[in-house]
């Protein structure tokens, strides 16, 4: 939902040319009356499903017209006819004294049907109903396409005295399931990511007949946004170090917690105060969707400027989020955007096609290190992008903060549930490969190892998986969570493993492949499997590895991957082989 916690209203911000004041509206729910392919975008041609929000977001949070209709095709429900019974029920009620308050409340005639609401929507939440009791509102503090925001206090109970931010939500802008469905998600993962300190702190829920109220943390300091602009759209190195790791802090602990928030932006973060270094919190989960650790999301919603190309091609998961804070990073270091254009269709086109620049001011005066920074989290194919954890541990942040906290890395589990289900001849490959190691991956993953809490004979094993996973998972994702991780590691329940292993498991092929000593690396690589791990093997046998069976077309995609001199893998098939090249296509899971 578009809201926010204490957004101020952005109808008196100044045009800009980075922030234009009417920016183009977020890539959310294509609709049937948008059926037809996009010329420049054959693959954006939408889904029916997506027909179920009947909704659209700005990046401003203004009004933005509707697509949802099918020409021709409005369907009104009829007004139910009044009821008989009506002028017998007043002449009871004048007869008895009853007050105008008990007339509505006890009326029995159906509001009037929203048009184009669908039939039968149950919109009760369960949220407590003492709002107006409990809590004293005060002026709009900022609005949104769905409700709008205000200032409060609570009159009684624990929090009495609290200043607090509530955002308001209509529930006639509720005419879907989806968009009911919305609002209760919303405030579940609010619910389930409270505690992080650079998250806005979530304190009630309640609902009237007519709106849901969200009771959250006031945050007084205003937009990001707002301070890029006041800057001329530019920072210092060191003033955006600070502002991307709590960016990247909060980021990587909801992805730990299964949630990605598809609608990064400057926006959608908040000062707490006024103050030069005050507190950072990211604000409106409207968006946001719970993940689990092999699943993959398809729903295109985001905003336009940084949405990640994996989410236009409709396979996504946390890997997007980390493509938004890229595109932040850019623009607080150089002030303009990186991927821009004029119309929609436009920017799509930058987003998939044109890479970022870096040769026009202030990029040749900025560090190595900087741009290294920004290039690995704007990699188009994800599989090379870093994630938030891999980003806290970069060079340029490195060292910054010598008290910041390095979270868990769920990238790491999928590493090493893809390294469990390898072939022997997988493993062995993966093996020589970690022996290439660079410092700065070393140093990752030495952090990421010593959070699994190895034994004292320097093994992990699924117990102390278990243990770290409980020490780090928030009240009310320890049920659901844990048991997602421990799944993928079946393989560990007999076992440990010690950290050259872990190395091996853990080591992402396409992002070591990314950096500059790759060809050295893999040939290195190659000469020690030579060595250690290759032996004699033929296609049959290789394509049993693979888990393919040994049809024609498998003798021909493998007959170059194994060396003729000698029935030995080649560099080719090792190059292959690292990347878990299949000859069958792999099953995505999506929604």
């Amino acid at each position: 939902m578009g809201g926010c916690t204490s957004k101020p209203s952005t109808s008196g911000r100044p045009d800009n040319p980075f922030f234009p004041g009417n920016d183009y509206p977020l890539i959310d729910n294509p609709t049937p009356s948008a059926s037809k392919a996009s010329p420049f975008f054959p693959f954006y041609t939408p889904s029916p499903a997506r027909h179920r929000r009947n909704k659209s977001r700005d990046v401003t949070g203004g009004e933005s017209k509707s697509v949802t209709s099918t020409p021709l095709r409005q369907l009104r429900r009829a007004f139910n006819p009044p009821s008989p019974a009506k002028h017998i029920r007043a002449a009871l009620r004048r007869r008895k004294g009853k007050k105008e308050a008990a007339l509505s409340a006890e009326a029995t005639e159906a509001p009037p049907q929203e048009e184009g609401e669908e039939l039968g929507l149950d919109k009760r939440f369960g949220f407590a109903k003492d709002f107006h009791s409990r809590v004293e509102l005060g002026d709009e503090i900022g609005r949104g396409h769905f409700g709008y925001t205000c200032s409060a206090k609570f009159r009684k109970g624990e929090l009495k005295g609290q200043v607090v931010a509530v955002k308001i939500i209509p529930k006639s802008k509720m005419t879907s399931a989806i968009a009911i469905e919305d609002v209760r998600r919303e405030v579940k993962i609010l619910q389930a990511l409270s505690g992080h300190k650079n998250l806005v702190q979530f304190y009630d829920a309640f609902e009237d007949n007519a709106n849901v109220y969200i009771a959250m943390e006031l945050c007084e300091g205003g937009e990001l946004l707002d301070r890029i602009l006041a800057r001329g759209g530019k920072y210092s190195e060191d003033d955006a170090k600070p502002v991307i790791i709590q960016i990247l802090n909060v980021v990587a602990f909801c992805h730990l917690q299964g949630v990605v928030h598809r609608d990064l932006k400057p926006e959608n973060f908040l000062y707490t105060s006024k103050e030069e270094n005050s507190q950072l919190k990211a604000i409106d989960f409207g968006l946001s969707d719970f993940v689990k650790p092999d699943e993959r999301l398809n729903d295109i919603v985001g905003s336009a400027y940084y949405v990640a190309p994996e989410v236009l091609h409709r396979s996504y998961t946390t890997e997007a989020d980390v493509w938004s804070i890229g595109v932040i990073a850019y623009i607080l270091l150089c002030g303009s955007r990186p991927f821009w254009a004029r119309t929609e269709s436009g920017i799509f086109r930058a987003v998939l096609k044109a890479d970022p620049s870096f040769d026009e001011a202030p990029w040749p005066f900025l560090s190595s290190e900087a741009k290294d920074f920004v290039k690995r989290l704007l990699f188009k194919d994800p599989r090379r992008r870093m994630s938030a954890s891999q980003a806290l541990m970069h060079p340029w942040i490195r060292g910054y903060d010598r008290d910041m906290n390095i979270p868990f890395d769920i990238l790491i589990f999928r590493q090493i549930k893809a390294y469990l289900r390898s072939s022997s001849l997988r493993k062995a490959a993966l093996r020589a490969l970690s022996k290439t190691l660079i410092t700065d991956e070393i140093i990752y993953l030495k952090t990421q190892f010593s959070f699994l809490s190895p034994n004292k004979d320097g093994f992990i094993t699924l117990g102390s998986i278990r243990s770290s996973l409980s020490s780090n998972a928030t009240d009310e994702m320890k049920e659901t969570r844990i048991p997602e991780f421990l799944a993928l590691l079946n393989g560990l329940q007999h076992r440990g493993m010690d950290f050259a292993e872990f190395c091996a498991a853990a080591i992402n092929v396409h992002q070591h492949e990314s950096l500059d000593c790759w060809e050295e690396s893999i040939r290195h690589a190659y000469e020690l499997f030579e060595r250690n791990g290759n032996r004699a093997i033929v296609i049959e046998e290789l394509a049993s590895e693979l888990g393919v069976g040994p049809a024609i077309t498998v003798h021909s995609v493998l007959h170059d991957w194994i060396r003729h001199t000698d029935g030995k893998l080649s560099f080719f098939g090792f190059a292959k082989l690292l990347h878990g090249v299949s000859v069958r296509p792999s099953v995505k899971t999506t929604r």
